[in-house]
């Protein structure tokens, strides 16, 4: 057993780390310690931090590879690997005993007959009451573990008793609303718990056409929706502060320039340029098959290349907003004595511009990241998002989409994808909503 890494891993720790590094940095500023208080503040907010966290660790978990026997697995593949093991031979509804289909078979009296077969891995006889009962016990003690494990280490960084700091934070009396905050993170640790001892025993979401589980296709689809939103994130990023400032500082030639490219890529439509970008990647991959040592290597590759294509035609609207923001805050008197007193611009890029439209970028990257994830379900659905062999919520409702026209109809594929889909876009939209509020200057009042 060893460990490897493909690309998207390298690149998804490497943000991780850089966030961190980030974090620790920023938060020396008491005046950005204030605004992200301010943030956490919301109840709402704080369960959408708790849920965001929750698909943020099952992409993490899902981001460590391993070479066991020569094939590679995830530790989320570890996790599941009894849903890997339990494949069936055709479709079958969720918590079903029996195939969804009628099949032809050959009876004891030598009649033929349509019937129902039963599943290979579904054990009946265990019960679901118990399973669940198991599953709740083992959610909330695993939950009061890190609940004691939390407050014990608030109070260690506090320095307070803990027996004075933790009543309070389960009464909500702290800064914080860290009751709120326990109470998703208990309700979330006690479904996914139930869910995962029922999965031992029965198909929770059903099963798709080659009798793969849908709960575990659902469970790897969420890597590929947060890497789509947030590696694309860091490939737009820069480019959007590099050209936004400059046009708006250098003005000129240089904003002409800017905004000439800015404005030709706007008119191009969005999907039909990443539509082109990507299926010119598709022949050259195509043409060149032994640059890929696996089929993993491959599908990483292609999901490398639509992150950066995703990125390299999402900065225009940013680069916009910066651009505007630069052009007022050059005009201010602190940047305008900067310049007499013969600052490089350099200087003022670092010490005056980029501080005053942080908020501007924090806003358009939470607001961006729902809307890369709806990108890649609808550039899968068309055909030219990440590859068939990998797993993500696109995928899944591009396979929906015949299954729905089929009779009898096959449902639980479609409704699982949009239901992980629809919770992790609505998180990001409701911690957007309160970060964009916090951040915005003409709300210092701090309500919402």
């Amino acid at each position: 057993m060893s460990l490897t890494f493909l690309w998207t891993d390298i690149l998804v720790w490497g943000l991780v780390i850089s966030l961190f590094i980030w974090g620790k940095l920023i938060g020396r500023s008491p005046q950005v310690q204030q605004q992200w208080l301010r943030v956490f503040n919301s109840k709402v907010a704080m369960v959408s931090a708790v849920l965001l966290l929750t698909y943020v660790l099952f992409a993490l978990l899902d981001s460590i590879h391993l070479v066991i026997n020569q094939h590679t697995h995830s530790l989320l593949d570890l996790a599941l690997q009894h849903l890997i093991d339990s494949t069936e031979r055709t479709y079958s509804a969720p918590f079903a005993l029996t195939e969804y289909n009628k099949s032809t078979q050959v009876l004891a009296d030598g009649t033929t007959a349509q019937i129902y077969l039963p599943l290979k891995y579904v054990n009946p006889q265990q019960s679901i009451g118990f399973l669940i009962l198991q599953g709740f016990s083992l959610g909330l003690l695993i939950s009061v573990l890190l609940v004691t494990l939390h407050t014990y280490w608030r109070s260690l960084k506090n320095n307070q008793a803990w027996l004075i700091l933790a009543p309070k934070m389960l009464k909500n009396e702290t800064q914080l609303p860290w009751l709120t905050a326990y109470i998703t993170l208990t309700l979330v640790l006690i479904t996914f718990s139930v869910i995962y001892q029922l999965s031992h025993h029965y198909h929770v979401l059903g099963t798709d056409k080659v009798g793969g589980d849908v709960l575990y296709e659902s469970l790897k689809s969420i890597r590929t929706g947060v890497l789509i939103g947030v590696l694309t994130t860091l490939v737009m990023l820069p480019v959007a502060l590099i050209l936004g400032i400059s046009a708006g500082l250098f003005k000129g030639w240089v904003d002409d320039v800017i905004q000439y490219l800015y404005t030709t890529l706007n008119s191009i439509p969005g999907v039909l340029l990443i539509a082109a970008a990507v299926l010119v990647m598709q022949v050259i991959m195509g043409n060149h098959p032994d640059w890929f040592a696996s089929t993993e290597e491959r599908a990483d590759i292609r999901l490398l290349f639509l992150i950066f294509i995703l990125g390299l035609t999402s900065w225009t609207g940013l680069c916009r907003l910066l651009r505007a923001e630069t052009l007022k805050i050059s005009q201010i008197e602190f940047v305008t004595a900067s310049r007499a007193f013969g600052v490089s611009r350099i200087k003022i890029i670092y010490k005056h511009i980029l501080p005053n439209v942080m908020h501007i970028v924090l806003i358009a990257v939470v607001l961006d990241f729902s809307g890369l994830v709806l990108a890649e379900a609808v550039l899968s659905y068309v055909g030219v998002g990440v590859d068939p062999t990998m797993h993500s919520w696109g995928n899944m409702i591009n396979q929906a989409r015949l299954e729905m026209a089929r009779e009898p109809m096959v449902w639980w594929s479609l409704l699982s994808a949009f239901f992980f889909m629809f919770i992790l876009v609505l998180a990001a939209n409701l911690f957007s909503d309160r970060v964009q509020f916090v951040l915005d200057p003409r709300n210092q009042d701090g309500r919402f």
